[in-house]
């Protein structure tokens, strides 16, 4: 392994940091030119949502009936077990749902991303198609990007579904609570700054999931070495950076819409 310097670090770190931060506008600014792959887009938002769809039920609903579970002793100490609902219900839609999906998408896409993109670059796909006179970023990234960030946004939306059910499995079946009670705490303790906390998360996740993908993918070098290596960084990276946005994010809505 090659020995690099501090400076030679830091340098590397901001030039990656402004290569990714330019494909990243570029691709919001081909959303609004022509042509547009609609096809590409298509096929993408199938892989990436519907692909994701089985682990991102199967986790939304172990997380809620494991809310649901580690709360009961808790909330019985206090006499406040007819509150699991409101607990879980508050938990999966402003914060759980949307980054147990985020998490779930980018260790499956980001990583697939990065291998795809990654594979056309040391072939030098990617380079032919700049031959031809197609822009790869038009092509390649912004349907990804779109795609991604779409399809986050209703995935996190099942998740917050299967996770309120799966607390009430365990609500009704092993704690014993009435499945109106249930439901009814649930619903009426979600306000509107709880919804758009939860909602807009997933835009924002879904955009870093495919940025990250996209830019590690078409910077990968060193054959199929180079591939693997650009498949674990997009996959650890986007993961990192998911949390980090989540915890700013949440911070920044919770001082300006007041949420207790």
């Amino acid at each position: 392994m090659e020995i690099r310097t501090p400076s030679e670090l830091a340098m590397e770190t901001v030039l990656s940091v402004q290569e990714y931060t330019i494909l990243s506008w570029e691709a919001v600014l081909n959303i609004f030119r022509k042509p547009r792959y609609l096809a590409d887009t298509l096929l993408q938002a199938d892989s990436i949502g519907v692909g994701s769809l089985p682990v991102v039920v199967l986790a939304g609903l172990s997380i809620g009936a494991v809310l649901a579970l580690q709360s009961s002793n808790t909330l019985q100490r206090f006499g406040s077990l007819s509150l699991t609902g409101q607990l879980v219900s508050l938990s999966m839609v402003r914060e759980l749902g949307a980054v147990i999906s985020g998490l779930m998408v980018a260790g499956r896409n980001a990583s697939g991303i990065a291998s795809e993109l990654g594979t056309m670059k040391v072939t030098e796909q990617i380079d032919a198609m700049r031959a031809l006179g197609t822009d790869p970023l038009k092509k390649l990234v912004t349907p990804r990007v779109l795609a991604a960030t779409i399809m986050l946004f209703f995935l996190t939306i099942i998740a917050d579904l299967v996770g309120l059910a799966g607390g009430w499995l365990v609500s009704r079946f092993a704690l014993g609570l009435d499945s109106n009670q249930y439901w009814t705490t649930a619903w009426q303790s979600l306000e509107f700054p709880d919804v758009f906390m939860g909602l807009t998360k997933p835009l924002l996740f879904g955009f870093i999931i495919a940025t990250v993908g996209c830019y590690y993918g078409v910077t990968a070098k060193g054959g199929t070495q180079g591939v693997g290596r650009a498949t674990t960084q997009a996959m650890v990276s986007s993961s990192v950076m998911i949390l980090m946005v989540d915890f700013f994010y949440t911070k920044l809505l919770m001082t300006l819409m007041h949420v207790h």
